[in-house]
């Protein structure tokens, strides 16, 4: 909200911050060869408004009216969260996402179960976009992790130049996570072990007889590496290599051809990894629709799950592709994202996807299958995550919806960002945090009487507000009081302050933080 009038100290609009999305920046500063960012044909991470997008916009529009600016905090822009359906849990935890298109800054946004902002950082320059926003354990203790850096579309297929950043629930940046070699991190997962290694994958370019699928015999690969290292001391511990062990053969995508002709072929295309029960790994490769379950010591395939070479047989409404997200679910099921759009579309919606595995009889049937009220068909990103009591929370990547359902399908919870923006995955999760940080205070003229707008910007636990004034800094007193209303609290100030400051309370009471002592101008 920002009301009329503002006072000297304030500007009288706060204007709509540039795209953080350039073409200039195909690489993160600092990283590798121009190549590196260089992406094959295909469809992955795209920055940039599409057939699918319009397809799914519907009446809603994107502009001005979806953009949350605040007072107290001028230097944030955040794009709003509308909820559709209320939360049938609010207690169940709040949202994550990582808004990267349309108006506002781009960044990480945590939001409550009505769609109000709780934390926002936006991602720092040289990085354009982050994604990957969630909360897991590190050395015990509950901490966020993002991917930032940026995302080369060209030729249709987005290959992540970037690093993984890790912040504790106070804010404060733990460590950052960057890949072995010359070749940065991609953005597609990042998976903390409970070892303190951690997961995730690198699309390296590299030399390669591309014959055996008709391309030439010098040609050019973004090979799909999977890296393990130890996040105290950044040391290697594992690395495979899809090309190894992945015939090209198994990929759906074609040689680029044409203006991209010379570009490096896609074509596994990594998009998660996770942990089996047995300490194996799970992997998903978007380009082959399949997902491979990895020896973790010898690094060989045990088995491929959908795609040409499947060793489960799937039924036709099994039957997965483009996917995103796989992994092993608490009853032993597999989750996945599948897109079922891409390259090409093989399905006219997307669908969230649970299926149980026969791994003796090597039979894979279909449990349940999440689809949008919307019947959305998002053709790149997406998540599929397990939340308790059966329930599941899927993203809808490129479309900028995030969607719990009950086990039986029913929608416990919806809701969006606006239809211009977009969120690789999305996630649900319990989080408290204090930050290291100070509340803020603006203050505005409101029909002659001062207006002060608290605010602080990542706390979970504010329960009320109180604005101490006074004629000098060393007096303050409480001259107003109210509940937290949201992002930022208004409260009136009655009488003629020359200082004040903002208080931030528990609801045992218990003083939070308070803000820097502000004088009030005339």
């Amino acid at each position: 909200m920002i009301p009329p009038s503002p006072i000297s100290a304030m500007p009288d609009n706060l204007p709509d911050p540039p795209r953080r999305w350039s073409r200039r920046q195909l690489l993160i500063a600092g990283g590798g060869l121009a190549a590196a960012g260089l992406a094959g044909c295909g469809v992955g991470f795209v920055i940039g408004a599409d057939s699918a997008r319009e397809a799914n916009r519907g009446s809603e529009a994107g502009g001005a009216d979806n953009l949350l600016n605040f007072i107290s905090r001028p230097d944030l822009h955040v794009q709003r969260v509308v909820v559709s359906t209320p939360a049938s849990d609010p207690s169940g935890g709040h949202v994550f996402l990582t808004p990267a298109q349309g108006k506002g800054q781009f960044g990480t946004l945590i939001v409550d179960t009505s769609g109000v902002p709780v934390w926002f950082r936006p991602v720092p320059e040289p990085a354009a976009v982050a994604t990957d926003l969630k909360v897991q354990k590190y050395q015990d203790k509950p901490v966020l992790t993002w991917w930032e850096g940026t995302i080369d579309a060209t030729g249709g297929v987005g290959i992540g130049q970037g690093e993984f950043v890790i912040f504790d629930n106070r804010y404060r940046e733990v460590t950052r996570i960057r890949a072995d070699g010359v070749t940065q991190a991609d953005q597609h997962d990042l998976k903390i072990t409970s070892r303190g290694t951690a997961l995730f994958w690198v699309h390296r370019p590299v030399s390669a007889n591309l014959t055996p699928v008709g391309g030439p015999a010098a040609g050019a690969l973004h090979d799909g590496v999977l890296q393990e290292v130890d996040i105290a001391t950044g040391e290697l511990v594992f690395e495979w290599k899809a090309s190894d062990h992945v015939p090209y053969s198994e990929s759906f995508a074609p040689l680029p051809t044409g203006d991209t002709a010379q570009l490096p072929y896609d074509f596994f295309h990594a998009t998660s990894v996770a942990e089996d029960t047995d300490g194996n790994l799970l992997i998903s490769a978007r380009h082959t629709w399949t997902i491979y379950k990895i020896d973790r010591t010898a690094g060989d395939i045990i088995w491929r799950l959908g795609g040409r070479k499947s060793d489960f047989t799937l039924p036709a409404a099994a039957a997965f592709s483009w996917q995103h997200d796989a992994r092993r679910r608490a009853d032993g099921t597999i989750s996945l994202f599948d897109n079922a759009s891409g390259l090409t579309k093989e399905h006219d919606r997307s669908r969230g996807l649970i299926l149980k595995l026969d791994e003796e009889a090597k039979t894979a049937t279909l449990v349940r299958e999440y689809i949008h009220p919307r019947r959305l068909s998002s053709a790149t990103q997406g998540s599929m995550e397990e939340r308790p009591e059966g329930r599941s929370f899927v993203g809808w990547g490129e479309l900028p919806y995030f969607t719990e359902f009950a086990d039986d399908g029913t929608v416990l919870f919806d809701g969006r960002l606006p239809s211009d923006s977009q969120s690789y995955r999305a996630s649900r999760a319990t989080w408290a945090a204090e930050p290291a940080d100070q509340p803020a205070v603006g203050l505005r003229r409101e029909a002659g009487k001062l207006v002060a707008y608290a605010s602080w910007n990542g706390a979970t636990e504010i329960e009320t507000w109180q604005i101490r004034a006074g004629r000098q800094p060393g007096t303050l007193g409480v001259v107003a009081e109210g509940e937290r209303t949201g992002f930022e609290t208004a409260l009136t100030v009655t009488n003629n302050p020359a200082y004040l400051r903002a208080d931030a309370f528990a609801d045992n009471g218990r003083l939070l933080g308070s803000s820097a002592i502000v004088p009030v101008r005339a």
